[in-house]
């Protein structure tokens, strides 16, 4: 409140020529997100994803700043058996971008008696924004669903836990405006299977699911969140919202693939 919201969009190397006001905290969002994208210049995921981190971190202790939010991702964990998968789990991420962000995460908390850390594990992430991801599974399903009538599932049993975008902004300015002990929180509160995913969809819109046996995807992993629930976050949206809301936009034309 009353405190101004700064953003760099700029390669981390040049953060200090920004005349910034007093800093209070850094909401750490800059990666070159996904698996695929990680893998076109792995040489480049690891400076930005890992070195930049470490820029930020360095920023941070030299301006003595009070508190580090990191948007890292639940896909850390790997593939995961276990019904509840919590914070003290270990992590063994199965892709060059799910590295990096253990990593970075790992830099971060190397901080820790200097500056108030907040590593973020969020579920994926579904609902509408004005730069749509549609590469994510409840987003990318129900558009498929809208514009082909048809939706593609490889494999189909893996389990994803999920979060509206709205929630996880929401999760930010949880920790933005209290008091918690620094850690690892996990951020995901709705795990289904991407089958089940596509049954939902179904119900709403009137749409094929082909089911192919085959996939590259092995990643299976629920989440749970009872440690950021505990700290009085309460999520007030989920993956139905998100999925009425896609198909207002898209029939309000709001909701329309770019293409390049």
């Amino acid at each position: 409140k009353n405190k101004k919201l700064t953003i760099i969009k700029d390669d981390f190397r040049n953060i200090n020529k920004y005349k910034l006001p007093k800093i209070y905290s850094i909401i750490h969002l800059a990666n070159i997100a996904n698996d695929p994208s990680a893998e076109l210049n792995p040489n480049l995921s690891w400076e930005i994803n890992v070195l930049g981190t470490e820029i930020l971190m360095n920023y941070a202790k030299n301006k003595k700043i009070k508190k580090f939010l990191y948007a890292s991702s639940g896909s850390v964990y790997g593939i995961k058996k276990e019904k509840k998968v919590t914070e003290n789990l270990e992590l063994v991420p199965i892709s060059l971008y799910n590295k990096t962000k253990m990593i970075a995460e790992k830099i971060i908390s190397s901080y820790s008696d200097q500056i108030d850390f907040f590593c973020i594990r969020p579920a994926t992430i579904c609902g509408y924004s004005r730069k749509m991801r549609l590469d994510v599974t409840v987003n990318l399903l129900t558009f498929n669903a809208l514009k082909k009538g048809l939706m593609t599932i490889f494999g189909g049993k893996q389990i994803r836990p999920n979060i509206h975008i709205q929630d996880i902004s929401n999760v930010f300015i949880h920790f933005l405006s209290k008091k918690l002990p620094s850690g690892f929180y996990n951020a995901g509160f709705e795990n289904f299977s991407i089958i089940e995913i596509a049954k939902k969809i179904s119900k709403k819109i009137d749409t094929k699911i082909k089911i192919l046996k085959n996939t590259n995807d092995p990643r299976s992993y629920r989440q749970d969140s009872s440690k950021l629930l505990k700290t009085g976050f309460k999520p007030n949206f989920g993956v139905d919202y998100a999925i009425n809301e896609l198909i207002e936009k898209y029939n309000n034309k709001q909701l329309i693939e770019k293409k390049n």
